[in-house]
């Protein structure tokens, strides 16, 4: 009887895990470089959460997202993780917000959201 329940008892995990995977936020690379985000057009679905993992390979830069009024320092050499749902389809527009000379203003991108 017991050997029953253990068994049952790690089925009933074996899925609470597969579950709890199935649930986590999925995790997007993203890359800051004089004047440039790569990628800088980012698909994402309505609803679905992810994790952006923001490098900046050169310089102090900023990540913004106006319309989620969503912002974060990014720092030469370290990883940001910015978590965020979009919740309706359209395209967002993020951009850096840290003046990181000229070209700067050129540098954003955007989500494309499905």
């Amino acid at each position: 009887m017991k050997r029953r329940q253990l068994l049952a008892l790690a089925a009933v995990g074996a899925g609470m895990g597969a579950v709890a995977r199935a649930q986590a936020p999925r995790e997007i690379e993203v890359t800051a470089q004089r004047f440039r985000f790569t990628p800088n057009v980012i698909p994402l679905k309505a609803g679905e959460p992810v994790v952006l993992l923001i490098r900046s390979l050169d310089f102090a830069h900023g990540f913004f997202v106006p319309d989620l009024n969503l912002r974060t320092d990014l720092m030469p050499g370290r990883v940001t993780r910015l978590a965020l749902t979009p919740q309706a389809p359209g395209q967002l527009a993020f951009l850096c917000d840290n003046f990181c000379g000229d070209g700067h203003e050129g540098m954003d991108g955007h989500f494309e959201v499905s």
